[in-house]
């Protein structure tokens, strides 16, 4: 099983353009939490779970719009990469290394 403890600067390449924000996690065992921070604003994860080598949880972000965005997540060494479910705007591939 992956540990997914840590932070990461993170990039989410979506439609609307390069979003950056810095995620933290902590997992015990199979339950995750953490935070990401984005424009100035910190929100918590929820749903969050490792299976395995994946991670999913989900956030809730206010800019620029509100949305939920929904986390698919891998190690891949010190670095961290997934998909992000948009809602009705689709899929996105995120990536990040240490912060």
């Amino acid at each position: 099983m992956a540990e997914f403890n840590g932070s990461w600067n993170i990039e989410i390449n979506t439609p609307m353009g390069k979003q950056e924000g810095t995620l933290t996690l902590a997992q015990d065992g199979g339950s995750l939490s953490g935070s990401m921070a984005q424009g100035g604003e910190s929100t918590d994860i929820e749903n969050g779970a490792v299976a395995g080598d994946q991670a999913t949880w989900d956030v809730k972000v206010t800019k620029p719009m509100p949305l939920t965005l929904g986390f698919t997540a891998s190690l891949d060494g010190d670095n961290i990469s997934g998909k992000v479910k948009l809602g009705a705007f689709g899929e996105a591939d995120f990536s990040g290394g240490p912060a």
